[in-house]
């Protein structure tokens, strides 16, 4: 499978420095752009940024930090992972990521998504109750500007389009073009029936629960007559030299991520049992490079996907811990993944 891409993601957690205290919102964001570049510099195939509006994390305009990236990497894919479609506006979203494709060369690519947090929509001035109208007709409309010919449109949400061009145009005639799908199987089909790759977010519980959905996205695709893409899946996880260094070290940060975000959603505290559980049997991939690559090249083989993008950053980690996540990931991890599903 050497056509396998192998991708990082991030929303811009916030770190800590050497003494524990995190830093800057400023700080965060330079942050992700040094590992952006090395990551390019060691064969990383693409880097995802997504879309918050959180205290813990630094990145609220994926395209924006993409656009520096793009000034500082020669090869690496740039994309959002995701963007929060249904309270932004679409013709926005293309020209801003058609002015990163400028940039990077062709690299850029957005991924769509109605997002899993919904601090966005007062935000920005949207109801709730529209949550699904907003995604429905939205996606509808960037749909018809990929093909970059005038747009004429109508709907709900935002005001109609007659004959109206978008500027900038790409190079290439089409910006690449994902939908980030969480589990829900009509937002598999939706993305199916647009012709768009799938990109899933496997965040808990085997992988292998997920190949019902690449099943129905594949039916769903001839159905449609459109083209079923390599699926894509992305997963939390951290490398360190060991693994027990990798478990310790991430499991604070973790925690407070976890609890913090549960509190909300009414979980209860995750306990430490259920942490090593699911570095054992579930979507956590963390441990040594070859703890993590084993245990990638199991899912991907499983699930038959063409792309794996690894959460690198979940809560306060180390600044020093992540750019070394980083590095294990495109020196280490990448090849023994491709050596072993190559053998």
């Amino acid at each position: 499978m050497s056509d396998l891409v192998f991708g990082l993601d991030t929303f811009g957690d916030v770190p800590v420095d050497d003494t524990g205290a995190p830093v800057s919102h400023a700080a965060a964001i330079r942050q992700v752009l040094d590992e952006a570049v090395v990551a390019d510099q060691i064969g990383v195939d693409a880097i995802a940024l997504g879309e918050h509006h959180r205290p813990e994390y630094s990145v609220s305009t994926p395209e924006t930090v993409l656009a520096g990236i793009a000034t500082r990497t020669e090869r690496i894919k740039l994309g959002s992972g995701v963007t929060v479609l249904s309270s932004d506006d679409p013709v926005r979203v293309f020209q801003r990521f058609s002015t990163v494709d400028a940039l990077s060369r062709g690299r850029a690519e957005v991924i769509l998504g109605r997002g899993s947090f919904t601090e966005s929509f007062p935000l920005f001035g949207y109801d709730l109750n529209d949550y699904d109208v907003l995604f429905e007709e939205k996606i509808e409309l960037f749909a018809k500007l990929l093909d970059e010919k005038p747009v004429t449109w109508s709907g709900t949400t935002r005001a109609p389009l007659q004959d109206a061009d978008v500027y900038p145009k790409t190079e290439s005639g089409r910006l690449k073009t994902w939908v980030g799908v969480g589990g829900s199987p009509q937002s598999v089909v939706r993305t199916a029936r647009y012709g768009f790759p799938l990109m899933l977010a496997i965040i808990g519980g085997a992988p292998t629960r997920f190949a019902p959905y690449i099943d129905l996205y594949r039916r769903a695709a001839d159905q449609f007559g459109t083209t079923a893409h390599p699926v894509g899946m992305h997963s939390p996880g951290f490398i360190a030299d060991s693994d027990e260094e990798a478990r310790e070290g991430f499991w604070p940060g973790y925690k407070v991520m976890r609890d913090r975000i549960g509190k909300l959603r009414g979980w209860p505290p995750v306990r430490r049992e259920e942490f090593d559980a699911e570095i054992e049997h579930g979507s956590l991939y963390v441990g040594s490079p070859e703890t993590v690559a084993r245990k990638i090249a199991a899912a991907v083989g499983d699930l038959g996907v063409g792309r794996f993008d690894l959460i690198y950053t979940v809560g306060p980690q180390p600044v020093g811990a992540r750019m070394r996540a980083v590095e294990l990931y495109g020196t280490k991890v990448i090849p023994m993944v491709r050596d072993i599903l190559a053998g």
